[in-house]
């Protein structure tokens, strides 16, 4: 009798330990879902321009890739589209750096300047838990982005609601 206690607890501990080494660990994934957004915006562009922005986050599947767009509303409107690699901080949080290209024009410039040109875009995504919101938060970094030329910057934020 206790050789089968010793064989069924030896037979029973080779099963976890077998079952345990093909298990995978487990990792943490970008936040989950695409999103669209409204806030303030607040641009260094020939001095300091205050206006609004529209955001928008599609999520592509199993990759660490987001397609993201923004258009900024002030005095000029300026649209902003970039690609963007996702980093996890924690399950509800992600940071990303995008890069992508302005689309402005006129004579005032937008919060991020009024010329095409190139764009860098680091931001922070976090999901609220247990709910469809958003918060957002990124800079733009406009190289030549103005016509008499310089560099713009800008820092923008807001609440989204996610699909």
């Amino acid at each position: 009798m206790r050789c089968l206690t010793n064989l069924v607890s030896v037979l029973l501990a080779g099963s976890i330990l077998s079952s345990t080494q093909f298990t995978l660990p487990a990792h943490a994934q970008a936040a989950y879902g695409s999103y669209v957004g409204i806030g303030p915006a607040v641009g260094f562009a020939d001095g300091a321009r205050i206006g609004g922005v529209v955001a928008f986050r599609y999520k592509l599947l199993e990759s660490p890739i987001s397609l993201r767009g923004q258009a900024f509303i002030a005095d000029n409107v300026a649209l902003v589209p970039t690609v963007s690699y996702d980093f996890p901080l924690n399950w509800q949080t992600d940071g990303y750096l995008g890069a992508g290209l302005i689309f402005a024009g006129g004579d005032t410039p937008s919060p991020v300047g009024n010329k095409i040109s190139f764009a860098l875009q680091p931001g922070i995504d976090y999901v609220v838990p247990n709910s469809n919101t958003v918060l957002f938060g990124n800079a733009i970094i406009g190289f030549d982005a103005l016509r008499n030329g310089g560099t713009t910057f800008s820092l923008q934020g807001g609440v989204g609601w996610r699909f």
